[in-house]
């Protein structure tokens, strides 16, 4: 029996802002938006987030599903763009869109049952690759349309929650999407002294004296005949059979380990050491080889070992825009950042080779993002989403979320999350990452591979874990 046959909807429901006197308002879309009207790169971001209900909660389940939808209210009343919907800007030229509010407007919110044992198993054991089928059904479709935001809440067999959210990219990027679960969590908990700053909600923050918004549009697939845009992955979502999903984490010990494993390699090829080695970057370089050994075995012919393979990252420009913009900015604020290396390079077997695929993937990832923090210049901007299109019909490996994002953080009065999946990165094979859910200072990978794929990818990690520790033993 398929996972979706599992689910039984007990409500369905709009959760509208709670503030009856918000006047209809609009917000255009800058050039940074509507880069997400194109089917490609994805444009739904969707996370599930496990909660352990205590018996106390599980008893009073429905009161908790009423404390979600009171608290969601409260919460869009700040974040109301959230329940309004994508349209054609009146009187405008045909490419210019808006997020638009009225009164009435809501968030599709879903109450769930799901029979199926083993996510409570997998939730018990968070490390173990789950099926995403098995996940799929726990996050809520878009209603048909042009609505950004959908919840749902669904009660697990044995007694845990799972929270579904699924947003569309072109109403705001990750900061602005979890700043916004950040600030319901604390609605939801009554921590009113840990609520967030409101958003900052102006779109005439971001200066387009580049006409950059004509070129993101160039390549987007936009009606031209007056009528209304519908957004795209709003119908049901499609991932392999054999499509797992698992969680691998990089603790603080581990990326010290990458970051002296860097710095011999460089002193090893007397190459400068790398000034500019922040976790992050170590992270990546070390998920993005290991991915790489896994996909593509050095046995490969010599043409697919010479290939050029691409990773993409994004940079957030808020304090970097002139003049900045900020934090609290509400809205997207992203450029891609993408890093090109040769296969085999990256590939190198594991022993004395993983240091030099870790130097080759951070040089590159270096690069990337030196380019993407450079002048916001219309021939870099051009050239720049040249590379991207260049590099996705080649294929690429793409990462979303943050460490900054906290998204363990998300306490809704019934304590952290046990576990958090990024379920949309799975439909592209695409990779997440997130703060380690064991609250020590790591960070995580959400990867997405078939079976066969995801056993090798293990092997590749643990092997490159075992040689970087060696490295940093002896140095």
């Amino acid at each position: 029996m398929a996972a979706t046959d599992k689910l039984r909807i007990i409500e369905t429901a709009v959760v509208t802002p709670n503030d009856l006197s918000l006047p209809p308002r609009s917000l255009p879309f800058t050039f940074f938006d509507v880069e997400w009207l194109r089917e490609r790169p994805q444009p739904l971001v969707q996370r599930v987030f496990f909660y352990r209900l205590t018996q106390q909660h599980h008893v009073a389940v429905q009161r908790l599903i009423s404390d979600l939808k009171h608290s969601l209210s409260k919460a869009l009343t700040f974040f109301y763009p959230l329940a309004g919907h994508v349209r054609r800007t009146p009187g405008a030229r045909s490419n210019r869109y808006e997020l638009f509010y009225q009164p009435g407007d809501g968030v599709a919110f879903t109450a769930a049952e799901y029979d199926l044992h083993d996510v409570d198993d997998f939730l018990a054991s968070s490390d173990h690759p789950v099926p995403v089928s098995m996940l799929a059904p726990l996050v809520p479709l878009l209603p048909k349309g042009r609505a950004v935001l959908a919840v749902q809440a669904t009660v697990l067999r044995r007694g845990g929650l799972a929270l579904g959210v699924t947003l569309h990219h072109s109403a705001c990027d990750g900061a602005s999407y979890t700043q916004f679960l950040h600030a319901w969590a604390a609605a939801c908990a009554g921590a009113t002294d840990d609520m967030p700053p409101p958003p900052v909600i102006d779109r005439s923050l971001i200066s387009d004296r580049n006409n950059l918004y004509d070129i993101y549009c160039a390549g987007i697939s936009l009606p031209s005949d007056g009528a209304e845009i519908e957004l795209a992955g709003t119908t049901t979502s499609s991932y392999l059979d054999d499509q797992l999903l698992a969680t691998f984490t990089l603790s603080q010990e581990l990326i010290q380990s990458i970051k002296d494993a860097l710095a011999a390699e460089a002193a090893r090829r007397n190459a400068p050491t790398p000034l500019r080695c922040s976790s992050l970057l170590a992270a990546y370089s070390f998920i993005w080889s290991c991915y790489c050994r896994a996909k593509h075995p050095m046995d490969a012919a010599g043409d697919q070992a010479r290939a050029t393979t691409y990773f993409l990252f994004a940079v957030d420009h808020r304090k970097r825009l002139n003049p900045p913009v900020p934090d609290q900015y509400m809205g997207n604020c992203l450029s891609p950042a993408i890093a090109a290396a040769c296969q085999d390079e990256l590939g190198a077997a594991a022993g004395t080779g993983t240091a030099a695929g870790l130097f080759a993937a951070f040089t590159a990832i270096t690069v990337a993002l030196e380019q993407a923090l450079s002048d916001g210049s219309h021939e870099r901007w051009d050239r720049c989403m040249g590379r991207v299109r260049e590099a996705a019909k080649a294929g690429l490996l793409s990462v979303a979320g943050s460490p900054r994002f906290h998204v363990y953080d998300v306490n809704f009065g019934f304590g952290r999350p046990a576990k958090v999946y990024m379920v949309s990165a799975a439909r592209t094979g695409g990779i997440s990452v997130a703060e380690a859910g064991d609250g020590r200072g790591g960070v995580e990978f959400g990867i997405p591979l078939p079976a066969a794929g995801m056993e090798r990818f293990s092997r590749c990690f643990a092997d490159a874990n075992r040689d970087v520790g060696t490295v940093h033993e002896q140095d």
